[in-house]
């Protein structure tokens, strides 16, 4: 029986006796919230009387360690003074004895000097220390003079060594340290016949004489009385509250208070395992039964969660109109959605479970699309993130143009089980395509059609010269005739009369070496008529969209002639530059020569417009390095168009290449846009930048030929 259904059959009797029930609920939630109390207050005194044990036993071991460093100093001040002693041994000189002081400075970090003075305290010989700057330099010996005296008195009083007070020795650049003196007095017949006085730092005491193992984690320092601190070794980390415990160092001469504080802090809130585990439990026991009660009421939710999920994740791949089909690890198709059925036609009872070959593969593409999958399955080529096309069959047997967007099917232990994909209709998508295509060809013959209206008058002005030079040769040649017919009848009858012609008469009656020469030029003449009418017969019509390999020069043998016409009738001289060994270009032809051209006509009515007093064309075409646009590693052509013209504003700059916008009164807008539009089609990229010190160089790339056994 379920917990709602409990509850259900519960509530009569409850109405029967709510009176009685409910003080017998009160009475109950008492003894729980009195049980809680009394569990509440064990608790927190646990916690104290354990917190106030650990402290107690942090500040023992604290003690200990003190105490533990306070005889390290001892003894350690007690070997250096023998030390100290055996210097004197053995009557040595000034000289053996600063060596042995120096020896001695080496083995001892915590000396800054050692002298030897004799009874009057004048000094004999003394050594500094290796490890830093003579401590005196900055203020002197004299200064400490009476430190040393005094502690020297002391030494010959109790005939062993004495210390002085500590005092602060400033150093170079504003820093100092806290010294003391020792004196070591030498004695015979119960007189001090000499000292070895030296100079302890109490930084490197603390440092280098308490064991390294009870500073690691404390910090130590010698007080004076007051609390002053006169020296620190370590670190300790501040916390809100720090366990600190001070010995005294009675030295002859000398005390000072050896103060460590402990690196630890105070206790935590469980400072063991066994109060931690005791708090577990009664807080366990108290929340057992909440919990039972709660977990009824939990699954019940989650059951309800668990079912508005399913439903909400099924009308939502009900709704969706991407296709989503999920294969195992063989191949096999393990689900489908709605819009997956409802693109291909199938229902999901005729999908589920097959594998290769699927039902929607047409027959023509199976094979390509089986050796595809076996790759795909093996793990050996991971699938664009992008997606790639594809074709599908419908049940129809119509063709669907598809994208593909797969990735591995990852379950919730990292372990891939199969590869989910995704399928998104791109027919209609294809059909705009389509659409837009052809209207970008019709926009690019309207372009073509308004730039050869503009070339009407040029061509009219230039086929009057072939023609006109057609008619003049064909003139000459006529009378050329005439004259040689006239002349030879009147030779024959001259024959016929008794006189003989000469060789030199038949030559002079010859022509036909002049009319070979004229009819030569009527025909070199008319083929450069022919030329420019079909350069602008073959620029207007209408073509599909093909590539095809053509080379650079071919592509601007077949716009010089239009441009020639307008180079002419504005006088700017045209200079062509083509790098030697260029491969082929692989683009449509006719929109190259419209972009061209487009581009050359451009520059020359800048520089027309703008007067420029000696204006040139330059046409160059180049090799150039695989850039942003270039990908692949392809070899890629630069064909640039520089002119010496005005420039272009910053104002226009932005604007140059939208659609309809233009500088011309007679102009339409279209020309640059389309441009770019067609060198982008072919992967390339359109650009201008300034021609110093005067003028505008466009430049745009086409992609070269593929070469080599990777070419298709």
């Amino acid at each position: 029986m379920s917990a709602i259904e409990i509850s259900a059959a519960a509530a009569p009797q409850q109405d029967a006796a709510s009176p009685a029930w409910r003080r017998f609920a009160a009475s109950r939630w008492s003894l729980w919230g009195l049980l809680i109390v009394l569990v509440a207050a064990v608790l927190l005194t646990l916690v104290w009387l354990a917190g106030r044990y650990e402290a107690s036993q942090v500040q023992t071991r604290l003690e200990r360690d003190t105490a533990d460093a306070l005889t390290d100093l001892r003894s350690a001040l007690t070997r250096n003074a023998q030390s100290l002693q055996a210097l004197q041994s053995g009557r040595p000189t000034p000289a053996s004895w600063t060596d042995d002081a120096a020896a001695l400075l080496r083995e001892h970090r915590e000396w800054m000097r050692i002298e030897w003075r004799n009874a009057g305290l004048e000094t004999i010989a003394s050594a500094e220390s290796p490890f830093r700057a003579p401590v005196f330099a900055r203020l002197g010996r004299g200064n400490a003079q009476a430190d040393v005296a005094l502690a020297c008195a002391t030494a010959r009083r109790v005939s062993g060594p004495a210390y002085s007070n500590s005092y602060f020795l400033p150093q170079q650049g504003g820093m100092g340290l806290q010294v003391m003196e020792v004196c070591v007095p030498q004695m015979a017949g119960g007189h001090a016949t000499a000292y070895v006085v030296a100079t302890y730092s109490l930084g490197e005491i603390l440092a280098n004489l308490v064991g390294p193992q009870l500073t690691r984690s404390k910090q130590a320092a010698f007080t004076e009385a007051d609390g002053t601190r006169l020296a620190l070794h370590g670190s300790v980390r501040r916390g809100s509250r720090i366990f600190t415990s001070q010995q005294l160092l009675d030295l002859p001469g000398n005390t000072m208070l050896l103060r460590m504080d402990s690196w630890r802090g105070a206790p935590d809130l469980f400072p063991n395992v066994l109060t931690a585990l005791v708090t577990a439990m009664s807080i366990a026991l108290v929340l057992v039964l909440v919990l039972l009660a709660r977990d009824a009421r939990r699954r019940l939710q989650a059951e309800r969660d668990l079912g508005d999920a399913l439903a909400f994740r099924k009308a939502m791949e009900d709704s969706l109109v991407t296709g989503l089909r999920a294969r195992d690890l063989k191949g096999r198709i393990t689900y489908v959605n709605p819009a997956f059925c409802q693109m291909l036609g199938f229902s999901a009872e005729e999908l589920l479970g097959h594998s290769m070959p699927a039902p929607y593969w047409p027959p023509e593409l199976a094979g390509e699309y089986q050796k595809r999958q076996e790759v795909r399955l093996s793990g050996v080529q991971t699938p664009p993130r992008e997606g790639y096309e594809s074709v599908f069959m419908r049940k129809d047997g119509s063709r669907l143009p598809v994208l593909i967007i797969e990735a591995p099917l990852i379950n919730k232990d990292g372990v891939q089980t199969g590869w989910m994909s995704a399928f998104l209709d791109i027919s209609e998508q294809r059909r705009i395509e389509e659409l837009s295509r052809a209207s970008q060809e019709r926009l690019q013959a309207t372009a073509r059609l308004a730039t050869v209206g503009e070339m009407a008058s040029l061509l009219s002005h230039e086929l009057n010269q072939p023609l006109a030079a057609i008619s003049s040769y064909a003139t000459g040649s006529i009378n050329l005739l005439k004259r040689q017919a006239l002349r030879a009848g009147g030779t024959l009858a001259r024959v016929g009369g008794g006189r003989s012609a000469s060789a030199v008469d038949v030559a002079e009656f010859d022509a036909s070496g002049d009319i070979e020469v004229a009819m030569r030029r009527i025909a070199e003449q008319a083929e450069r008529a022919g030329k420019v009418i079909k350069s602008v017969h073959d620029f207007v019509r209408r073509r599909d969209q093909e590539r095809e390999p053509v080379t650079p020069q071919a592509l601007l043998d077949a716009i010089m002639p239009l441009v020639s016409l307008q180079a002419r009738k504005v006088g700017v001289p045209v200079q062509i530059r083509i790098e030697p060994g260029l491969p082929a270009v692989l683009c449509d032809r006719t929109m190259v020569e419209q972009v061209l051209l487009n581009l050359a006509r451009n520059a020359m009515q800048a520089m027309d417009q703008a007067r420029v007093r000696h204006p040139s064309l330059l046409i160059e075409v180049r090799r150039t390095s695989p850039g942003p646009a270039a990908p692949g590693g392809k070899d890629w052509l630069a064909f640039s168009v520089a002119d010496v013209g005005p420039g272009i504003p910053a104002e226009i700059q932005q604007q140059l290449f939208t659609p309809f916008f233009t500088t011309k009164s007679e102009g339409m807008g279209l020309g640059l846009s389309l441009c770019r539009t067609v060198v982008e089609q072919h992967g390339g990229h359109l650009g201008f930048e300034p021609n110093l010190p005067q003028g505008t160089i466009f430049r745009f790339t086409l992609p070269a030929e593929p070469s080599g056994p990777g070419a298709h």
